[in-house]
């Protein structure tokens, strides 16, 4: 594992300081790995959405797939390569 250094507002410290103790963080180092994981799970959802709108587009109406359930599928898929189960 390797040693990053962060420079952080007093502020910031703060909000996570009181996050960390509503939240039952035992550290700072280990509200902010969650917090980073968190991040790239949301940012691979959202690809994984612009993916499926595109192929939404290339089906020109032969698909029946809404919004919603192309957001779903992306969910789905997010989850199933995160080993997360939904049901």
């Amino acid at each position: 594992m390797e040693t990053i250094s962060l420079k952080m507002e007093e502020t910031l410290l703060k909000d996570i300081d009181g996050t960390i103790k509503k939240h039952r963080y035992s550290t700072r180092t280990e509200f902010i790995r969650d917090a980073i994981r968190g991040k790239l799970t949301k940012l691979e959802k959202e690809e994984a959405i612009k993916r499926l709108t595109a192929m939404k587009g290339i089906l020109k109406g032969k698909g029946k797939l809404s919004d919603e359930e192309a957001g779903e599928l992306a969910v789905r898929n997010v989850a199933k390569k995160f080993g997360i189960k939904l049901d």
